[in-house]
Parts: C-alpha cells; sequence; structure tokens
C-alpha cells in the first residue's frame, strides 16, 4: 500500500486509527482500518457499511490535495456536487454549513501555535451523507488524535452511532483547541498589566500589539465557527439526529464561552495599549513639569544676574561691599516665594495616592 502522492507520512502511531487514505498496489482508493486482533482491513469507497469496518457506515479522512483526478475519483464515487469538492479543496475559507441534496458539507476551523509563536487557523471540510463521512484536510494535523485513541479503545458511542455523531466528535475536538491557546492570550494580557503601571517599556507595547493580533485572528475564525454550530442546531436543519443534538449543543455552549474569552480578551489588550499610552504621556507630562518649574524658577534669578553681570562701569551696586550678599538675599528670597506660590496653587507637592481598602 502506498500514500496517495502529495501527502507526507505521519507518525507511525497515526496508522492504527481508522482515519487515513490510500492507495493499494493497484491504485484503488482504499482506508486501512484496525480490526479487533489489531490488523489492519483495507476497505475501498465502493465497499458497503459493515462489511470489514468497525463502524455501521463508511468513513475517510482524505490528507493532501496533490492529486486532482483523485480527488474527482472521490467525488464522482461518492456523488458529490462540484461545489462541494471545490470547498473541500479551496483553503483556507470562513467556517461554515450547508445542506445539498443528499450530503451535509461543514468547514470548521481549529488554532494551531508554531514554533514562532504565532497563531495559524486550518481547516477541516466534513462531507456527510447518509452512511458515510469524509474529511478532507490539506496536511496532517493531528486534531482527531484523541477520538481516533477513544475509537481503539472502544470508548464512547461512535461504534454504534451514525456518522453525525462522529462529525460532531471531531468538530468537538477542534472546538476544544480553542480554549487552552485563548486563555494562553489571556494569561498573558494580565501578566502584561503590572509592567503597564510599573515599568512602561517599549518592548511591552509591541507584545500586546502581537497578543492582540494573534486574539484577532482567533475572533475571525471563532465568530464564524460559532454561527456555524448554530446553524447546524436550528430546527430546520438535518445534519444532526435528536440523540446526537444533544451532545452538539454542549459544543455550542463550549464555542461561544471561547469567543467571550476572545472578546474579552481582545478588548483588554486594547484597553491595556491604551493604558500604555496614557502611562507613558503622563510620565512624560511630569517630566516636562519638573523641567518647567525648574525654568521658571530660574528666570527671574537669572534675569538678576544678567542685570548685575553688565559690564557698564557705573553700577550703583557694585560699589557697595554688601552688595553680593544682597543679591544672594534677594535671589534665595524670590526661590522661596515662588516654590511656596507653585505650592499653593497645586502644582508640585499636593498629589496623593488613593487610600487602600
Amino acid at each position: 500500500m502506498k500514500y496517495w502522492p502529495g501527502i507526507s507520512p505521519p507518525d507511525p502511531h497515526f496508522l492504527n486509527g481508522p482515519f487515513r487514505a490510500a492507495l493499494d498496489d493497484k491504485g484503488n482508493f482504499v482506508i486501512p482500518d484496525t480490526g479487533p486482533d489489531g490488523r489492519y482491513i483495507p476497505h475501498s469507497l465502493q465497499q458497503k457499511p459493515g462489511q470489514g469496518c468497525i463502524f455501521p457506515f463508511r468513513q475517510f479522512d482524505i490528507q493532501g490535495f496533490g492529486n486532482e483526478e483523485k480527488l474527482n475519483g472521490v467525488g464522482a464515487a461518492f456523488d458529490l456536487h462540484p461545489l462541494e469538492l471545490e470547498n473541500a479543496v479551496n483553503v483556507p475559507q470562513r467556517a461554515k454549513a450547508e445542506m445539498y441534496a443528499d450530503h451535509k458539507l461543514i468547514i470548521a476551523r481549529s488554532p494551531i501555535i508554531g514554533d514562532d509563536g504565532k497563531v495559524s487557523v486550518p481547516q477541516v471540510c466534513f462531507i456527510m451523507g447518509k452512511d458515510f463521512l469524509i474529511t478532507f484536510q490539506e496536511r496532517y494535523l493531528g486534531f482527531f488524535d484523541k477520538v481516533r485513541q477513544r475509537i481503539q479503545e472502544g470508548k464512547g458511542p461512535m461504534r454504534k452511532l451514525g456518522p453525525d455523531y462522529l462529525a460532531y466528535a471531531l468538530i468537538d475536538a477542534m472546538v476544544d483547541r480553542y480554549y487552552p491557546i485563548a486563555q494562553q492570550l489571556s494569561d498573558a494580557i494580565e501578566d502584561l498589566e503590572d509592567w503597564v503601571v510599573e515599568n512602561p517599556h517599549p518592548d511591552v507595547l509591541s507584545r500586546i500589539h502581537a497578543i492582540r493580533r494573534q486574539l484577532v485572528v482567533l475572533r475571525r475564525v471563532g465568530h464564524p465557527q460559532r454561527e456555524a454550530i448554530n446553524m447546524m442546531l436550528r430546527p430546520q436543519a438535518t445534519f444532526f439526529t435528536e440523540t446526537v443534538q444533544v451532545f452538539a449543543r454542549d459544543t455550542r455552549d463550549h464555542i461561544a464561552q471561547i469567543v467571550e474569552l476572545i472578546d474579552s480578551s481582545r478588548e483588554m489588550a486594547s484597553d491595556l495599549a491604551d493604558a500604555y499610552l496614557s502611562n507613558v504621556s503622563h510620565r512624560s507630562n511630569e517630566i516636562m513639569k519638573v523641567l518647567t518649574l525648574m525654568a521658571s524658577i530660574f528666570i527671574p534669578l537669572t534675569f538678576i544676574a544678567g542685570v548685575y553681570g553688565m559690564n557698564f562701569e557705573y553700577i550703583p551696586e557694585l560699589s557697595d561691599r554688601r552688595g553680593y550678599f544682597i543679591v544672594w538675599g534677594i535671589m534665595i528670597t524670590i526661590t522661596i516665594f515662588m516654590i511656596f506660590f507653585f505650592r499653593r496653587r497645586g502644582w508640585i507637592g499636593t498629589s496623593k495616592s488613593p487610600p487602600k481598602k
């Protein structure tokens, strides 16, 4: 058995699950499943549910879009609408849920933090029929590893219910990936709050903007994701059976909570950036106030020093033996008077911190 051209083989443990599209040595499109004894049970697209398959329906996970001919073959085998196939391979798209004559199409996106710390949000396309479920991924993303493990261990009703429950489980696994990333960014914003107040360094502002950009990315995909899940749970929609709707409503609550966290974190980041700029402006104003007061004090002193520093031959006070001390006395008196005046006007020495409760 060989992998589909354009697909990089994942980790070896990935083959232990039922979600893998492949070609056999004759070029037939098959999927390796795992039987009760742990051996692979290949079954083709044309195979009926229950024939060598651990599910009561057929399910395939297609990774890689490098072979247009094979993709068209998948579309022909399942009688997919051309727009369904187009939505599956054109990435990325806005999260959505659409109903076709015999199929349901769901576009879901889930975040990943790369080695560089940036957030990317790849998509997975679900096409669900009466007795099959196909997922399309651009590459191996690791979104479904936990679901695959539950299937292998026989946990949950995934092997008993229809493709809608498996679709719910996979979408729920993708939604769950939002929360730790959103919480991590929220915690980072809270950590920067003390730095903004105590040490408004320019690096703090750049970190705030970096986190804010990541939150914008999450918000741009999180809101459509919530709308898509809400659309699937509308009374007139037939994406899920009544049994599965109970579980899907829990996913709707999760994505709503996540979107609220993202929105609040984004607002906090915006407020924090404004607080940083306000704090820097306040510090600049304090510095300018000190310099202005010092200049105001020295203006009359400079005037007096300038008058008696002129090179006129006859200046009456210069011949007085007490003139030097008199000038110093006048300067000190003016300085004390101006400091007292500034204090009375509230320009210096009147700011008090609020009482601690």
